[in-house]
């Protein structure tokens, strides 16, 4: 079997793009799976001592405390019922519990996500189209 190592860069290409962990291709009877490991080991600490400093400045933001409200689904996140609509939420808006906060598509299937707390919108932790996993969060509200 001959592999075609441009579906495996495509592949490896969207890994990055939609920042996934493992992605899977089948066609007939061949299945390619790539994934990658979200652990990495430096095999030189000096290295890593002297880069995590610096990242470190750079990357760091204050921490922002409140409630968060997770996806319930694995899907792609929209911020607003169809595009060019008015979005669902605003930082610095008041949201009820129970709103809701964006749509997560799954399967062709638009998922209304509602708010599980009250309070004021400090952060949305995800872009309009970015695909979301179960579990991540999404807002957080205070």
């Amino acid at each position: 079997m001959k592999i075609n190592k441009n579906i495996i860069k495509e592949l490896t290409d969207y890994l990055n793009e939609f920042n996934l962990t493992e992605i899977e291709y089948t066609e007939k009877d061949t299945k390619i799976k790539v994934s990658k490991s979200t652990n990495t080991v430096s095999t030189n600490s000096s290295v890593a001592t002297q880069l995590t400093p610096s990242l470190n400045k750079e990357t760091a933001k204050p921490a922002i405390t409140g409630t968060e409200v997770k996806s319930p689904i694995i899907g792609t996140a929209y911020h607003a019922p169809e595009p060019g609509a008015k979005k669902f939420i605003e930082v610095g808006k008041k949201i009820k519990k129970g709103e809701t906060v964006m749509i997560v598509e799954a399967m062709k299937t638009m998922n209304h996500i509602p708010s599980t707390a009250e309070g004021i919108i400090k952060e949305i932790c995800v872009e309009d189209g970015q695909p979301v996993e179960y579990g991540q969060t999404i807002i957080i509200v205070e």
